[in-house]
């Protein structure tokens, strides 16, 4: 098994280590490490502390993904879609979500906010060349392959 060591801050003394909800869940909920509630208006960004530091192994990302239940409520999610964090990071685990609803949401202190999830990262290279192999499908994209 592999393991991710968390550190936890100071403003995150009362709340549980990430975790999965279900036997079968792939990813870790974490959660809001906030002293005050956040209301968070439609369109309005805010960066998320989440009160944990973290030493991913090497060889592995991990990867911060939208909750879906807070999406298809409140239109809450991330503002990059999915966040990527390095195995050499070593700073604040913080949670970038926007507003995508109609109307403000309110953020309080615990709630479950983002999930995480470790991926291996494939022993990979970039190589230049002279020509790629053709495809059918070539360099048509953005609708190329059709509506449906």
């Amino acid at each position: 098994m592999t393991s991710i060591k968390l550190r936890r801050l100071a403003h995150a003394h009362d709340l549980p280590l990430p975790s999965r909800q279900t036997e079968h869940s792939a990813g870790f909920d974490l959660r809001a490490a906030i002293e005050n509630e956040i209301e968070l208006a439609p369109g309005q960004i805010q960066l998320v502390e989440t009160g944990f530091e973290m030493e991913i192994p090497p060889g592995f990302e991990v990867q911060i993904r939208a909750r879906s239940g807070l999406a298809v409520k409140h239109g809450i999610t991330l503002i990059n879609a999915v966040g990527t964090i390095d195995a050499d990071y070593r700073g604040e685990l913080k949670i970038p979500l926007i507003n995508h609803g109609p109307v403000s949401h309110t953020i309080h202190r615990g709630d479950r906010i983002a999930q995480l999830i470790l991926m291996k990262l494939p022993d990979s290279e970039v190589i230049e060349v002279e020509s790629l192999t053709e495809t059918t499908r070539g360099g048509g994209g953005f609708g190329h392959t059709g509506r449906r």
